[in-house]
């Protein structure tokens, strides 16, 4: 059983997260998706967070919701276009750039596609903190 786990980590699959009208124009939307290589145990830790952004018709930023200090959740705060994390005071612009605090950079973005009307990110990927943005 251990040796398939190993083989799914390279896997990835794109999932849709709505139709382009539940992200309007200008706003900043908290979406999830189900992680596409579960195992029966995962439960609700297999629904994966994201907040997704549209910059423009067909123009969109897909972020983890992890803070890249410690992987805290960080939220979103439209009164002043910024990202926050709760743990330890990182602070992030609407673009997902790191803007103050202990994150060492940005937020981890996700690939993202638009396919028949419905905007779909590239699931399976996993935002590390040695990752950059």
């Amino acid at each position: 059983v251990a040796s398939a786990l190993v083989k799914d980590r390279g896997r990835k699959a794109w999932i849709p997260l709505g139709g382009l009208d539940h992200f309007p124009l200008g706003e900043t939307r908290l979406a999830s998706y189900r992680n596409p290589f579960t195992t029966p145990w995962d439960g609700v830790t297999a629904d994966v967070p994201c907040w997704v952004r549209r910059k423009a018709a067909g123009d969109f930023q897909v972020f983890a919701i992890n803070c890249a200090h410690l992987g805290c959740p960080v939220r979103w705060f439209p009164e002043s276009g910024l990202f926050m994390c709760p743990c330890h005071g990182g602070v992030y612009y609407e673009d997902g750039s790191h803007a103050s605090g202990p994150p060492p950079r940005g937020l981890f973005e996700y690939e993202y596609r638009i396919k028949k009307g419905a905007l779909l990110v590239k699931g399976g990927e996993i935002p590390t903190l040695s990752e950059s943005v």
